[in-house]
């Protein structure tokens, strides 16, 4: 039984040493040796999914490689003409540049597929930085590579087919089919037990990628939080376009309740500007404050100036409502 978990496990590590086995067995070709390019010759990877090192991280890695070098080769494969996409390493060819130096030790990955110089990007970046560290967006595209990825390799399926079975089960009602699939989900094992992942939270980063890429920002800005951003991911472009504007004028709060209505409300056709208003100021369904007049009390003192103790309620009202009613009437 622990085999067949461990099999299920979403391990970057394994794939990453997976790939590289090619390149580090005694079969590797020439191309997979230490060598020195020009940062010149070097171009970063096509959609890199990760943000750049900035402000002091960046300033550090700087000094680091004045003081030391680039100690770590960089990963890069062959386009054409002696030009060299970067797989593993961007940080490290900016911190180089900014250092002024010129030449960086490098392996050339061969015969890599673009499938697997995917994975390497994605790996290798996961393995050096604390998945902490990433924001959401950065978590959500590169967990989509990845798994895009895998399935393109065709490993993997038991995994591929779990976040595809969490995925269509979010698009569901909340039946009995949907609740006993999400919870037979939610038993297994951890995909992702280095990152602290299970499939289902790995589901709802690659949903994140849906999100126009305003609503994504305020996302990363933890202005709307994971769950919420999950449900909003589900509305149509041209909504979440609308939503975003309304935000931007209002400053109003996004929690998991209002994106389930605005979800709700979508998945019905009934999703305006002037709906989305209402759900976000909260104003939806909310019944107005009826006024009801002030309550006051007689003092005892002045009570039995005009009234005796053992008279009865009605009878003191009567008298109260009579007595009323002739002062208006003179001030007339």
């Amino acid at each position: 039984m622990s085999d067949k978990k461990n099999q299920r496990k979403f391990d970057i590590g394994n794939h990453f040493e997976n790939i590289f086995k090619a390149t580090d067995s005694a079969n590797a070709p020439k191309e997979d040796a230490v060598i020195n390019i020009s940062v010149k010759n070097l171009v970063p990877f096509k959609n890199h999914p990760f943000k750049l090192y900035e402000g002091e991280r960046f300033t550090d890695m700087v000094e680091s490689i004045k003081a030391n070098g680039i100690i770590m080769p960089i990963i890069v494969r062959l386009l054409e003409d002696e030009i060299y996409e970067i797989l593993s390493g961007h940080n490290r060819v900016e911190a180089a540049k900014a250092a002024g130096i010129e030449i960086v030790p490098a392996i050339i990955s061969a015969n890599l597929s673009d499938d697997e110089a995917l994975l390497i990007v994605t790996e290798t970046n996961l393995r050096q930085r604390s998945f902490a560290d990433l924001t959401h967006s950065e978590r959500a595209v590169a967990l989509k590579q990845h798994m895009s990825a895998i399935r393109q390799q065709g490993k993997r399926n038991d995994l591929i087919n779990e976040i595809n079975n969490l995925l269509n089960a979010d698009k569901t009602n909340e039946n009995a089919t949907s609740r006993l699939l999400v919870s037979k989900l939610r038993s297994d094992e951890k995909t992702g037990d280095k990152y602290g992942l299970d499939a289902r939270n790995v589901s709802r980063y690659i949903r994140l990628c849906e999100l126009n890429e305003s609503l994504l920002e305020r996302v990363d800005n933890n202005e709307i939080g994971l769950y919420a951003a999950v449900s909003l991911s589900y509305l149509p472009l041209d909504e979440q376009t609308e939503l975003n504007k309304i935000l931007e004028e209002n400053k109003y709060k996004v929690d998991m309740k209002k994106a389930e209505m605005l979800r709700s409300y979508s998945e019905n056709k009934k999703l305006t500007a002037g709906m989305m208003e209402q759900i976000l100021s909260g104003s939806l369904n909310k019944k107005p404050k009826t006024k009801s007049p002030a309550t006051f009390k007689i003092k005892y003192k002045l009570y039995t100036k005009y009234f005796d103790e053992d008279m009865k309620q009605a009878e003191v009202e009567a008298i109260i409502d009579k007595a009323l009613e002739d002062y208006f009437k003179s001030k007339k």
